[in-house]
């Protein structure tokens, strides 16, 4: 039977400490060989927190499967700030664009419940409001009933999902 381990780690930064030394100390397996997998599979999320999760099979074999970062993450590098609102319903701390927010849904697709780009983005709108982050200047949630409305069809009908 295989053990999985499940823990968040810092894109391309994760090392033999808590959480996965520990859980990963008793399975039996070279924890460097672990670590240096996930940092190498990970390294493009530098600076974010990534779920990974690690299996080991009987043999002592493992393999890796990293997720794709919380959605305020990936809204937070796309906008370059290093944290979200205190105060979210009076101090807003950045702006982001419907491309922006496209963006971010397609990286999020593999886990969004959306069958749609702009449901998928609705989604990610939604990610906005707790962290006062407003959306093609208004707020996140106008911005929500504004893509009901049609306003950024010509935008978001341009993009694949």
């Amino acid at each position: 039977m295989a053990n999985v381990v499940e823990a968040l780690v810092p894109g391309g930064k994760a090392n033999p400490g808590p959480p996965l030394g520990p859980a990963l100390g008793p399975l039996g397996i070279n924890v460097k060989a672990v670590i240096d997998k996930i940092n190498e599979k990970t390294k493009d999320y530098n600076g974010m927190q990534v779920p990974i999760k690690v299996i080991v099979a009987a043999d002592k074999t493992f393999e890796i499967e990293v997720g794709t970062p919380p959605t305020a993450a990936l809204i937070l590098k796309e906008l370059g700030l290093e944290k979200g609102s205190g105060a979210a319903g009076t101090t807003m701390v950045g702006n982001l664009t419907i491309p922006q927010a496209s963006k971010i849904a397609r990286m999020k697709k593999d886990d969004m419940l959306a069958y749609t780009l702009k449901a998928a983005v609705k989604e990610v709108l939604g990610a906005c409001v707790p962290m006062g982050v407003t959306a093609e200047g208004m707020h996140a949630r106008e911005c929500q009933k504004a893509i009901d409305e049609g306003k950024f069809d010509d935008v978001l009908a341009a993009e694949s999902w």
